[in-house]
């Protein structure tokens, strides 16, 4: 029983661990100017809610695709969010070897399982793995178009870069979409 104890013990050291990427701010719109930039845990959210949305529109398994993407940044409780223009300077551990170190006292499903999402994330080639990494991307330019309306103009070599780089047919035609939108245009149907 102490395996089991420990193991338990082990697998709650993460999950709190993982509370930690809802204090954690995205470090890469402090470049754009942004004085309080959403957090990690704001953005994995909402690339998991792109992602299933992608991998619908794509004929991709949604419940893989989310899993995919909610587990895609957890280990920036222990590196932090690297901008790219840090990446140029900084050499970080390998996503895959910062969770192995994450999950080392879990219990041995939990981590192998979580192991496995991230190394297929990290070097897995199939639709959704494909649909995954639209998804961050895509989230990235959204948020970066919230941010445009809120008067942050740094923010549109951030929405044009990560826009360039969709690669599914979907992801493109929903950036086209949002590229004519604000945030709050969902309510407007519901205000008339």
């Amino acid at each position: 029983m102490p395996d089991d104890d420990q193991h338990a013990k082990g697998s709650v050291s993460y999950l709190m661990e993982m509370g930690a990427l809802k204090r954690g701010k995205r470090s890469g719109w402090w470049i754009a100017g942004v004085k309080d930039p959403e957090t990690i845990a704001e953005h994995s959210f909402r690339v998991a809610v792109v992602g299933a949305v992608l991998a619908m529109m794509e004929g991709a398994d949604p419940a893989k695709v989310a899993l995919l993407c909610t587990f895609h940044d957890t280990q920036e409780t222990r590196v932090g969010d690297i901008p790219w223009i840090g990446r140029r300077y900084l050499t970080a551990a390998k996503n895959e070897d910062v969770t192995r170190d994450q999950l080392a006292e879990a219990h041995p499903a939990v981590a192998a399982g979580i192991q496995a999402v991230v190394e297929e994330y990290e070097h897995g080639d199939s639709l959704e793995v494909l649909v995954a990494h639209d998804a961050d991307k895509l989230e990235c330019m959204i948020q970066g178009l919230e941010y445009l309306e809120q008067g942050y103009s740094n923010a549109r070599e951030w929405v044009d870069s990560t826009r360039a780089k969709l690669k599914t047919a979907s992801a493109i035609e929903l950036a086209n979409a949002a590229q004519n939108m604000s945030s709050v245009d969902w309510q407007r149907t519901y205000l008339r």
